[in-house]
C-alpha cells in the first residue's frame, strides 16, 4: 500500500470503536491488584470523567490520536527521511469535529527512532481510559493532561508557539541524532483540533519527564530566576501533586557523584542549541525519588544498559562528542540520573518562546519593574548560562545565602535614568550606530542590564549572584 502523499490533506477518519473494546477487553483481564495499585499511583492527580468540564475536549483528544496513529500503522514509512516529512498536514474529519496532525511523518520517524511502537502509543493515547489532570502552577492558560498510564503529557499551545515548534523541528531532530542522551524533552505529536465551525485548539504530545511518578517525593520547575518563583506547598498529608519552583529549591543539593560531569557538559550542549535558536523561558523539570538500597551502585544489568545507551545512536560522530552516557535499567532512562543514594528525573522543556519584538519589550518592562531581581525575560544567551548556573554551583564562590537575601530585600543599587537609556540603546539601535556612540556606556551598565555584550566583555564572576542557587555535588 502506498504511503501518504505529503502536503495538506483531509480524510475521513476511522472509527476507534474497534480499539476502545480491545482496551476494554484488555482492562478487564488485568486482576483487582493491578488496578488497586494503578489507582494508587496516581494520587494527586484527577481523572477527566463524565461531568469534568474538559471530558468532551479530552474524548475527542482520543478518538482523533487513535485515528492519527492508526494511519502511521496502516502506512509504515519506508525510505530515508525528507523535507517533505515535516510540512505534511493531515486533517480527518471526526463526527462533531476534525482532527489535524502536522508534520505526522517525521513525529513517526522520531518515535521509532525512540523504540516506541504506534501500537503502544496508540493505546496510551486513545480511548482505553480517561486522561488525567494535575494542579498546575504554571502562570498560562495552557491545560495539561497526561495519559491515562502517565507516560505521555499532553499540552495546548498557541498558534505562534506551534509555528516556532515546526520551524524549529528539523534542527530539533538533527540535535537528538547528534546526541541522543539530549535532556531535551522528546517531542512525540504536533496537532491542531477544530470543534465544528469553531476556531482551532493546537496541542502537543511529549513524553513525560516524570514518568515512572510512582515514587517520586518532590517536583521541581527550574528557570534561573526570583521572581514569581515561589508556590505555596501542599500542607503535610495532602495528596495534592505540586510542581514547585526555584525559591522553593533555595539551599537544597544535588548529589550526582561522577555523573555531575555529564550533566554540566549536556546541560551546556542544549543550552548552546537552544540559544542558536534564539529562545528562551524554557525551564529545566526535576523530580526527586529516594533509592532502596538495592537500587544503588552500577547493578546487574550491565549489557542490558550498555545497549539501551547505543540504542537511537544515529549520528557518525565519536561518542565523545554525543557525550552518551550509561542509562539506567528504567522506563524513561533518558530523563533518570541515579546519584548515590536518589534518582533524579531531568528535562528540559517549554522549547517555543522565542526572542522577538514581544519579548523584548516584556525585558526593558521587567528591567524597571523589578530593579536589581532576576526574572525570565531576559536575552537567549544570558536565560542559557544563568539556567547552567544552578548545575555548577560550586564555582561560584562562597556567600550565597547572604546574597541571595540581599536580592530578595532589595538591596541592590536600582538603575539610573542613564543606565535605562543605555539599555535601550543597546537593544534597539544597529550595531553600526552604537559603534559611533561607542561601546563605553554599554560597558558601563550594571551586570543584569549588559544583554548585548559577549562572554569576552563580560566581566569575569558578573553574574556570580544572579539567581537563587542550588548545588550539585
Amino acid at each position: 500500500m502506498a504511503a501518504p502523499s505529503p502536503g495538506p490533506r483531509e480524510v475521513l477518519a476511522p472509527s476507534p470503536e474497534t480499539g476502545r473494546r480491545a482496551a476494554t477487553s484488555s482492562s478487564n483481564r488485568r486482576g483487582l491488584l493491578w488496578r488497586l495499585r494503578d489507582k494508587q499511583s496516581r494520587l494527586g492527580l484527577f481523572e477527566i470523567s463524565p461531568g469534568h468540564e474538559l471530558h468532551g475536549l479530552t474524548c475527542m483528544m482520543q478518538a482523533g490520536l487513535w485515528a492519527a496513529t492508526q494511519v502511521s500503522i496502516d502506512h509504515p514509512l519506508m525510505g530515508l527521511p525528507s523535507q517533505e516529512d515535516f510540512s505534511e498536514v493531515l486533517t480527518q474529519v471526526h463526527e462533531g469535529f476534525e482532527l489535524g496532525t502536522l508534520a505526522g511523518p517525521a513525529f513517526a520517524r522520531l518515535r521509532r527512532s525512540l523504540g516506541l511502537a504506534e501500537e503502544d502509543y496508540q493505546a496510551a493515547l486513545g480511548p482505553g481510559g480517561p486522561y488525567l489532570q494535575f494542579l498546575s502552577t504554571s502562570k498560562s492558560k495552557a491545560s495539561f493532561f497526561l495519559s491515562h498510564d502517565q507516560r505521555f503529557f499532553l499540552k495546548t499551545q498557541r498558534r505562534r508557539e506551534v509555528r516556532v515548534l515546526l520551524a524549529h523541528l528539523p534542527r530539533y531532530v538533527q540535535h537528538l541524532q547528534r546526541h541522543p542522551h539530549s535532556l531535551l524533552a522528546r517531542l512525540l505529536g504536533v496537532h491542531s483540533l477544530r470543534v465544528a465551525q469553531g476556531k482551532k485548539k493546537y496541542f502537543i504530545i511529549m513524553q513525560s519527564v516524570f514518568y515512572p511518578a510512582g515514587r517520586i517525593c518532590e517536583r521541581y520547575d527550574i528557570k534561573g530566576c526570583e521572581v514569581s518563583r515561589w508556590v505555596e506547598p501542599a500542607p503535610a498529608g495532602s495528596p495534592l501533586v505540586l510542581v514547585l519552583k526555584d525559591l522553593n529549591f533555595q539551599g537544597k543539593t544535588i548529589n550526582l557523584g561522577p555523573q555531575r560531569s555529564w550533566l554540566l557538559r549536556q546541560m551546556e550542549l542544549d543550552t548552546a542549541f537552544l540559544r542558536e535558536l534564539n529562545v528562551l523561558d524554557y525551564s529545566l523539570l526535576m523530580a526527586l525519588q529516594c533509592l532502596h538500597e538495592d537500587e544503588r551502585g552500577q547493578g546487574s544489568c550491565l549489557i542490558l544498559r550498555m545497549a539501551r545507551s547505543v540504542q537511537g545512536a544515529q549520528s557518525p560522530e565519536e561518542p565523545e562528542a554525543q557525550n552518551r552516557r550509561l542509562l539506567p535499567d528504567a522506563p524513561n532512562a533518558l530523563h533518570i540520573l541515579d546519584g548515590p543514594e536518589q534518582r533524579y528525573f531531568l528535562g528540559l522543556v517549554d522549547l517555543a518562546t522565542v526572542y522577538g519584538l514581544r519579548k523584548r519589550l516584556e525585558h526593558l518592562w521587567k528591567t524597571l519593574r523589578y530593579p536589581g531581581r532576576t526574572f525570565s525575560t531576559v536575552s537567549p544567551a544570558r536565560y542559557a548560562r544563568r539556567l547552567c548556573q544552578p548545575c555548577n554551583g560550586g564555582s561560584e564562590g562562597e556567600g550565597t545565602e547572604q546574597d541571595y537575601s540581599a536580592i530578595n530585600a532589595g538591596t541592590r543599587t536600582p538603575p539610573c535614568l542613564w543606565d535605562l537609556g543605555a539599555c535601550i540603546l543597546s537593544h534597539w539601535l544597529p550595531g553600526p550606530i552604537l559603534i559611533l556612540l561607542g561601546r563605553g556606556s554599554l560597558k558601563a551598565l550594571p551586570p543584569h542590564l549588559r544583554d548585548g555584550e559577549t562572554e569576552a566583555q563580560r566581566p569575569e564572576g558578573a553574574y556570580a549572584r544572579s539567581g537563587p542557587r542550588s548545588h550539585l555535588l
